[in-house]
């Protein structure tokens, strides 16, 4: 849940904050250069080195690292768990921020103007310790003789350090250190780090289903490693009892079985003058249809954020991720609505996932265990509520738009660059093709996370530059030059547009689809925000691939038309006892000769609940229909009365 961007200093207050020592289960502990270029060369064979050592089998080493990390060692930088290298070891001594991501700026995050904005200021407690499955390295230097630098530090050391807390896990629970894969899912179960028997045996089944297919994969220091699949293997799963790990409740949650989960709830509380929190009861999908999944970074760490989320007088959100093993919390009911987005369009129609992480740290990287989790919990949510898993309907909560136009500039913009959207909708069974050739007239955008590192600034300081790193991002300029402008966001109140990671007025992410505008060599040009925008998209190097579909366009005759923030009825549509909603458009217009991609097609919709008691509760639904678009990064929404539509590359 990343800040808003009217304020870059903001951002850069709280990753300093971060910085200087202060923010939960981000150790910066004086970490010594990276040894990673001088010891990845032979990455392969330090897992071969480690499993034979500690006698644990190779196979099991590297599925668990692949679960962790994907094999790759960060240079050293620790995850936003304080994770390092391929086994992510976790060693996460400091302690929290105080500036949870829902009281920071102007963002509603209920996001109704029927009702007085809420801006929480809640102050996250200090946690007093830190659980086990934070401080794994300190107990894989005492078991190895390893120093905690070079753990931290050198991928084969860390390598070694895993293999020696797998190796102990193994001999506490009473196992041989045998070289049968299959005899070691107790001691899998019992490296995530989890205290309760559902979350491990998630983790341990995940290792188990990498051991299985098998992978194959070159890591960020550019280092291939193979890991054969064994399709038969079958492990002792009945070794789970032995390791003394409570049980979880059962709890009502709504998760598929292929996930840990338990019920959190987060309170629908009476208080102060007749006010309430921290969610609004609802009928969904009975009374209104739910259309979206808005993916967010929680800009705390997990003991933190649950706490907050059980505070009536803050806001909500429907699942929280944690990092180190994918656990799930669930918190609001799917048939309720959670505040979380800044809109109260979408918070009415969409279900929001708060994962364990920071925006603006880029080499505060996220699990392979917790995007898995979370591709599992939005497969099951899209298949039960008819979601569609397209980047039109799983959403950023940066790609949420701004309701109204005094709200545009202080929308949030998490999950943020360096969320890994090409990998996610791989894990999703959805991955982004190619569907058409350059006669389609449709792009969708997809660089290479790993080698597309456009330079940020802001992470720590303002203007400073941000560690370079991959990104689902690509930029755009006004001509198809590097050194021209970036594009400007006039919703943004003129201000000139920057390379700041919060500043997303000439970002577009991958899944995007946009019209292709014009070419030019290896740029292509985009309609966006109104305006022609051109990002590099050379062949050898593709930052989009070719789409087709339908747009839309001004009708005959119009030389533009407005853009809206919410989709909401006419206001002949309200009953009586049901103030109508202004139908307010945003300082965006589509402009004649312009197309952008049609995301859906919706009729005016609102739900009014601006009471405790749920009597006077409406959904109100007009004759109007609407389209969403992909008009910037955000989605915005267009009427249908306003526009035509047509297929992609149709000229009129």
């Amino acid at each position: 849940m990343r800040g808003p961007t009217t304020d870059p200093n903001r951002a850069t207050r709280r990753v300093v904050g971060t910085l200087a020592g202060t923010a939960l289960l981000l150790p910066l502990l004086g970490a010594a250069p990276s040894q990673a270029e001088d010891s990845s060369a032979g990455l392969q064979q330090a897992f071969a080195s480690a499993a034979a050592e500690y006698h644990v089998p190779q196979s099991v080493l590297l599925g668990v690292s692949y679960l962790q990390s994907r094999w790759d060692g960060h240079d050293g930088a620790p995850s936003v768990t304080g994770g390092y290298g391929p086994m992510h070891l976790t060693d996460a001594r400091t302690a929290l921020a105080s500036a949870p991501h829902h009281s920071e700026g102007t963002e509603d995050a209920r996001g109704d103007s029927a009702r007085p904005a809420l801006l929480p200021e809640t102050k996250v407690p200090t946690p007093t310790e830190l659980p086990a499955r934070l401080e794994t390295l300190p107990r894989a230097a005492e078991l190895s003789g390893l120093s905690a630098g070079d753990l931290r530090t050198d991928p084969a050391a860390n390598i070694a350090g895993g293999a020696a807390l797998l190796a102990a896990a193994q001999k506490d629970l009473g196992e041989p250190l045998s070289q049968d894969p299959a005899d070691w899912y107790g001691a899998v179960a019992r490296f995530s780090g989890a205290d309760d028997s559902a979350t491990a045996a998630a983790y341990a089944n995940d290792v188990f289903d990498v051991l299985r297919t098998g992978e194959e994969r070159t890591t960020d220091a550019g280092q291939r490693i193979t890991l054969a699949g064994r399709p038969t293997l079958a492990p002792d799963t009945a070794q789970l009892e032995r390791t003394g790990l409570r049980t979880l409740g059962s709890g009502d949650t709504e998760c598929p079985k292929t996930v840990s989960c338990e019920w959190i709830p987060a309170p629908y509380e009476e208080f102060g003058d007749n006010d309430y929190g921290n969610h609004d009861l609802a009928n969904r999908p009975a009374s209104q249809s739910i259309k979206y999944i808005v993916i967010h970074d929680t800009e705390g760490a997990w003991e933190s954020v649950l706490n907050l989320v059980q505070d009536p007088t803050y806001v909500s959100w429907n699942y929280t991720l944690r990092s180190t093993d994918g656990h799930i919390a669930q918190h609001v009911k799917a048939k309720d609505v959670a505040w979380h987005a800044g809109n109260w369009y979408v918070n009415a129609k969409s279900i929001g996932l708060e994962h364990e992480g920071f925006l603006a740290n880029p080499d505060a990287w996220y699990t392979e265990a917790m995007y898995r989790s979370s591709a599992r919990l939005v497969k099951y949510l899209s298949a039960k509520y008819g979601i569609p898993l397209d980047r039109q309907h799983i959403l950023g909560h940066d790609n949420v738009p701004g309701p109204t136009t005094s709200t545009v500039s202080g929308m949030h913009t998490d999950p943020g660059p360096y969320w890994d959207w090409r990998h996610y909708f791989e894990l999703l069974g959805h991955p982004f093709k190619a569907t058409s050739t350059k006669r389609g007239g449709l792009v969708t955008i997809r660089p290479d996370y790993a080698t597309n590192q456009p330079q940020y600034t802001g992470c720590v300081a303002k203007g400073e530059p941000c560690a370079s790193h991959g990104s689902s991002e690509v930029r755009l300029y006004s001509a198809p030059d590097e050194n021209s402008a970036l594009i400007t966001d006039i919703g943004m109140g003129g201000r000139a547009p920057t390379t700041d990671v919060n500043d997303l007025s000439s970002r577009v992410s991958t899944g995007q689809q946009y019209a292709v505008a014009d070419r030019d060599g290896d740029w292509t040009a985009i309609w966006y925000l109104g305006q022609k925008a051109w990002f590099k998209n050379p062949r050898s190097n593709p930052a989009a691939v070719s789409a087709s579909g339908l747009v839309v366009t001004p009708k005959e005759g119009l030389d533009s038309v407005p853009v809206y923030g919410r989709a909401y009825p006419e206001a002949s549509a309200y009953p009586t006892g049901v103030p109508a909603q202004a139908v307010s458009p945003l300082p965006y217009k589509v402009l004649k000769g312009q197309t952008y991609v049609i995301g859906d097609k919706v009729p005016g919709e609102y739900y009014y609940a601006v009471t405790f008691t749920t009597d006077s509760h409406k959904v109100v639904v007009g004759q109007d229909l609407y389209y969403e678009i992909q008009y910037g990064h955000r989605v915005e929404f267009v009427r249908a009365a306003d526009v035509d539509v047509k297929p992609s590359g149709q000229r009129r």
